[in-house]
């Protein structure tokens, strides 16, 4: 039901269908997985079914998980599977990750997140939380707790910004902030003790799927105008088809080909507007989309009194400067072997957004599903 509900299907399952090679519509891969998901769920509700751990025999071997998103609770649901006891460590008041903080309830809605968990629970994954692993409890006290592997699922939590003159101003935020802020945090709603400031004319910097959310959320909140912009055309946009349309029927207005410069704000420090450049599609850049070029002289100042920034993101440093016999990449990102996922560190596995830098949900979770495999296969050989 998550998958169904988040990843973008037309880019992957439903891209290989065979009925595109028929030129018909493929079949509804996501909607379907939803489907029986969700049936699922509210059938052991409507009947009280009772959530049972699995019968399958203990090995007495101790797994530590570091983050709750969706590479460490598909981890964690392999593991116990096979034997494991496994811990799950978040760093954020409640489980789930990028799961809850990041992506919207109108898009993935909570209860769905926590059947999930719930369904972990029952195997017998332990949970803690408010557990920074590298701050509250250091590798080697991992060691000193017993734990015979570990699996690194910490995310990519670092917000990049562009760097632009007046980035610094009131107003202006990350969409990580403003989406955990109101996700996790309740900053939306009126009376919480860590409200977010609203916009009547709020931009959203990006185009991806995370800008989509933000976007939306805007709305949610009572922006009078919310609008995406977007440096590239429409059809390059990165974000899922589905939530372009979404966003689209929903009143979001789409400036693409425009790239902010400049903010500017008023006496008190707010923004107050955005100077922007008009681009143009060039030649084709390394990943074969068109690169933007800037139309020279043709600027403009748009009004806007909150911009979200969403242009990217960065993984979490905080695993990779607790431990510096680490292998790290020049993105920041933590070496594996795409096989086996092992790090250079032999009891210290990795996948997901700490890996990948930035991708989905699906390719999270298998990537805690092919770590599992491995991790187990490697933990069997050691005990013959």
């Amino acid at each position: 039901a998550v998958c169904g509900r988040v990843c973008p299907q037309e880019k992957q399952c439903e891209s290989r269908c065979i009925y595109n090679k028929m030129k018909k519509p493929p079949v509804a891969i996501g909607y379907l997985e939803r489907f029986a998901a969700d049936f699922e769920r509210e059938n052991i509700k409507a009947n009280n079914i009772e959530l049972r751990p699995s019968a399958v025999e203990k090995n007495g071997m101790n797994i530590a998980v570091v983050g709750s998103g969706p590479a460490g609770l598909s981890f964690a649901g392999d593991m116990i599977k096979k034997g494991y006891n496994v811990t799950v460590y978040e760093a954020l008041h409640e489980i789930g990750g990028v799961l809850k903080y990041g992506i919207p309830e109108f898009r993935l809605p909570n209860v769905v997140v926590e059947a999930e968990i719930d369904g972990l629970r029952a195997e017998g994954v332990n949970f803690v939380k408010d557990c920074v692993i590298g701050k509250t409890i250091s590798y080697d006290q991992l060691h000193q707790l017993g734990y015979d592997g570990i699996f690194v699922a910490s995310g990519a939590g670092l917000p990049r910004f562009m760097g632009i003159p007046g980035e610094n101003f009131i107003g202006i935020m990350s969409a990580n902030e403003y989406l955990t802020r109101i996700n996790l945090m309740g900053a939306g709603r009126p009376g919480e003790d860590t409200p977010v400031l609203k916009g009547n004319r709020v931009a959203v910097i990006g185009g991806g799927n995370t800008a989509m959310d933000s976007v939306r959320t805007a709305l949610r909140q009572g922006s009078k105008t919310a609008m995406i912009v977007y440096r590239r055309s429409l059809e390059e946009m990165p974000a899922r088809v589905e939530e372009v349309h979404h966003a689209q029927e929903e009143g979001v207005e789409f400036m693409t080909l425009c790239n902010p410069i400049e903010y500017l704000a008023d006496e008190k420090g707010r923004v107050r507007a955005m100077k922007v450049q008009r681009m143009e599609l060039g030649e084709p850049d390394a990943s074969g989309r068109r690169s933007p070029v800037p139309i020279e002289g043709a600027i403009e100042e748009i009004e806007v009194d909150l911009v979200i920034v969403s242009v990217g993101v960065s993984p979490n440093p905080l695993i990779p400067n607790a431990i510096p016999e680490l292998e790290i990449s020049r993105r920041g990102t933590i070496v594996v072997n795409e096989e086996s996922m092992r790090s250079s560190i032999y009891d210290i596995y990795a996948g997901g957004d700490i890996v990948r830098g930035g991708a989905t949900v699906i390719l999270a979770m298998g990537d805690g599903r092919r770590a599992a495999a491995a991790m187990d296969k490697e933990l069997m050989k050691q005990e013959k």
